[in-house]
């Protein structure tokens, strides 16, 4: 019997030992575990919501469309090749930098911030939102073409690239989106191998010129800093969104107060309880259980993110993907140190539970962006 007739009466005839399983999450471009871990952090923002902003109904339902926007854009995005993302990389950070330099011109002040551009057919856009993932995405694509670790030179021209808009962005000013820009390009500086001599002399820099930049600032940011070491010089004033911080979390207990019996919130004692103080409006109604659940979440999401980035096939996609992650990290770790008192007040919304539908878009087109680099892997072997 020769070898062809050895395989033909071996082989199932209904070819189901070759048939190749279907994979609907491969298919779709969507992470499972990434998808699942977002949308049941979302489910637990609207309920809070709901709660926080006073059984607030048409929030809600605005919420859930920001929701069903950002799922859109994210699935969109997933279906794009990394190294679609690689080549448009300077466009999209070119084009973010010319929006900025637009809203110092022509942008609109609102609450005496000047952070908004108005453009026809589109409405009121804010550009520094966009460079949330324009900077990540221009530094990795700089020094993924380069040796790595960078040299000295590349060093300095990527903190140049992080330094303009950030500057542009404070000066609206936006002091938290500053910082956000800034630590997703310095996040890709260290994963690019920043040597520690670097590291250790960008903190002492930074240090040595903090005097000279309180000098800079505005009257409320310094008033920020001072209410964060001594919220109770001003209890009545600026020291009242900490205070009322704390006690709506400690008032919260171990198993909370129960949905809807949040008493800071509800009697309007927690200010902006549906955005920025959001966590202390479910600290007190879900307790230290509750914070727990949300936090594992969190740490799902952060771990799966940094998973992505280590399995990576290539220098861009890993440096993207683990500042995209660390990034996200750092929304959590703000919001999360202001609403206890640890880190002054910058306004840095939690991440899918505060309420605003321009940080949901953000926050899913970036996580688009790694579940593109998730799954379009090419197959080794």
């Amino acid at each position: 019997m020769s070898t062809q007739d050895k395989f033909l009466r071996h082989m199932p005839h209904d070819g189901t030992r070759f048939a190749r399983k279907f994979d609907l999450w491969g298919f779709l471009h969507l992470d499972p575990i990434l998808t699942l871990a977002l949308i049941i952090t979302a489910g637990i923002g609207l309920v809070e919501l709901y709660s926080a902003s006073g059984k607030h109904w048409d929030m809600t339902l605005k919420q859930i469309m920001s929701y069903g926007i950002g799922l859109t854009v994210m699935f969109v995005l997933a279906q794009i090749p990394p190294r679609t993302y690689q080549s448009v990389s300077p466009w999209f950070y070119a084009g973010g930098l010319v929006l900025l330099l637009a809203v110092t011109v022509a942008g609109d002040v609102r609450m005496g911030a000047q952070r908004w551009l108005s453009i026809p057919g589109i409405g009121s856009v804010q550009p520094s939102e966009f460079m949330k993932l324009a900077m990540p995405m221009m530094l990795a694509w700089f020094l993924a073409g380069r040796v790595l670790p960078p040299s000295f030179v590349a060093v300095v021209l990527s903190i140049v690239l992080i330094g303009v808009p950030a500057a542009l962005i404070a000066k609206q000013p936006d002091l938290g989106t500053a910082i956000l820009v800034s630590a997703s390009g310095l996040f890709v500086l260290f994963l690019a191998g920043l040597p520690w001599w670097m590291i250790t002399s960008f903190v002492a820099l930074v240090s040595a010129m903090a005097p000279v930049a309180w000098n800079f600032m505005h009257d409320y940011q310094r008033q920020r800093i001072l209410t964060l070491f001594n919220p109770e010089s001003d209890p009545l004033g600026n020291g009242w969104n900490i205070i009322q911080s704390k006690t709506a979390i400690g008032s919260g207990g171990i198993l909370g107060k129960g949905w809807l019996h949040g008493s800071q919130s509800h009697l309007e004692f927690l200010p902006e309880g549906h955005t920025d103080f959001v966590i202390a409006a479910y600290s007190e109604e879900f307790g230290l259980i509750g914070v727990f659940i949300l936090l594992s979440l969190y740490l799902v999401i952060i771990a799966r993110g940094l998973f992505i980035a280590t399995t990576a096939q290539d220098s861009y996609s890993r440096l993207l993907a683990g500042a995209i992650t660390l990034s996200f990290f750092v929304y959590v770790l703000v919001n999360a140190g202001m609403v206890s008192g640890l880190l002054p007040v910058v306004g840095v919304p939690l991440p899918f539970v505060s309420y605003g539908g321009t940080a949901i878009i953000t926050l899913m087109s970036g996580f688009g962006v790694l579940m593109s680099i998730q799954t379009h892997k090419k197959l080794i072997g």
